[in-house]
């Protein structure tokens, strides 16, 4: 008996997808301590916030000023619509307060309301990824930790007011085709991120910057330096 061999099944789709041109030249951002817990309030869970003040300093003894997840919410926004990242040239990555690390895909569309981000990340750390209807991960919580997931011989930049080296981030643009670059950016509205894994701790500019501007200034000199229009 003779004929045509079998249609090869189609691999099963699991994990984050990737663009084929991100296996080359990629900008890495890793967003750090990022404020991002929930409790019960009244009667159903939430993710926290400055607005709960009394709630955050008669349970959890905290200041609530320290309970900002708008500024992931910003920085998501900031770099998941950048040109850079839906060139496939941008890998995100944020780590929380409480030690859980979430890797982003580049196809993730964060809700541009705030509370409906709120609810987004309720169900990331009960449910411990984000799929689409059709199976697709646009975000799963990950092993800890995140320099497992870089490339070797990457090099890797801790933004920080407070550095004494000063670098433009057009300097931090790796030379070659194949080397990537990974910059930590802190998710926090004071203090400074302390990572216990080897970098190299810069200031980009004269003057503080929040974790979105931060953000926007590298995709935005990675984009022109790769000539990503």
């Amino acid at each position: 008996m003779s004929g045509a061999p079998p249609p090869a099944k189609k691999p099963k789709r699991s994990g984050i997808i990737y663009a084929k041109s991100g296996f080359g030249k990629k900008l890495i951002i890793i967003l750090e301590n990022c404020v991002l817990e929930f409790a019960k309030i009244g009667k159903k869970d939430a993710i926290l916030t400055s607005e709960d003040g009394q709630f955050i300093k008669r349970q959890l003894k905290q200041d609530p000023l320290k309970y900002r997840p708008d500024i992931l919410h910003q920085c998501l926004l900031m770099l998941l619509d950048s040109p850079l990242n839906r060139s496939g040239l941008l890998q995100i990555y944020f780590h929380t307060s409480s030690n859980v690390l979430v890797e982003v895909s580049p196809q993730c569309r964060i809700p541009r309301t705030f509370n409906r981000f709120c609810g987004l990340m309720l169900q990331l750390l009960v449910k411990r990824v984000i799929k689409t209807e059709d199976g697709t991960t646009l975000m799963k919580v990950i092993k800890n930790p995140v320099t497992q997931y870089l490339p070797v011989g990457c090099e890797v930049y801790l933004t920080s007011f407070s550095a004494e080296k000063f670098l433009r981030p057009r300097e931090v643009v790796p030379n070659g085709e194949l080397k990537q670059v990974a910059v930590i950016i802190g998710c926090i509205a004071t203090g400074q991120v302390k990572v216990d894994y080897p970098n190299t701790q810069i200031k980009i500019s004269n003057y503080p910057l929040s974790a979105a501007i931060t953000c926007s200034k590298f995709a935005s000199e990675f984009e022109e330096a790769w000539d990503i229009l």
